[in-house]
């Protein structure tokens, strides 16, 4: 499907994420409704951060950035929205909606429930916090300090790859 970037598709885009974020009970990174969205042929880059942009500032979603994401749940006010003008949303973008969180949903949730970060400290060193949920549960979150910014990002990377390894060696040496 090819719409154009004008005024009126910008709307639509807005309208496209708010559909995808209705959808879920957990959120989706900018990149997950990215990747969609652009591989759908629906939109480009620009206009489609034009659209997240647009969409914060009125506060029809919330955003929260760390480390290597930003995280995006619709707000009381979007839901308000999308409800009232779902209908603008053409049926075949819906269906492939629809289609594509039934083929990928926990994948999804999945990359959304483990974050990384890091900061420097008062004390001139690192520290990566590292955290796994399951839905709103928090189930580990661990605080590494470390001396340079290299191992901190190194950490954060490979958290993403190793949390269930590090939380069921934890859970075993534990329980």
């Amino acid at each position: 499907m090819d719409f154009s970037a004008s005024q009126g598709f910008l709307e639509l885009y807005k309208l496209i994420v708010l559909y995808m974020l209705n959808r879920v009970d957990f959120p989706l990174t900018q990149a997950q409704i990215s990747e969609f969205i652009l591989n759908k042929g629906y939109t480009g880059y620009l206009p489609l951060q034009q659209a997240f942009s647009q969409l914060a500032e009125t506060g029809l979603v919330r955003t929260h950035s760390t480390f290597n994401r930003t995280t995006v749940t619709i707000t009381e006010d979007g839901r308000s929205t999308i409800s009232y003008f779902k209908g603008e949303i053409p049926d075949v973008v819906k269906q492939d909606i629809d289609t594509y969180f039934k083929e990928h949903s926990l994948a999804l949730r999945d990359q959304v429930s483990v974050t990384s970060n890091y900061y420097k400290t008062t004390a001139g060193d690192f520290e990566a916090l590292l955290s796994a949920k399951d839905r709103e549960t928090l189930l580990v979150e661990i605080k590494l300090s470390v001396p340079t910014p290299e191992l901190a990002d190194s950490i954060c990377n490979n958290w993403s790859k190793k949390n269930q390894e590090v939380y069921e060696t934890l859970t075993k040496m534990l329980f």
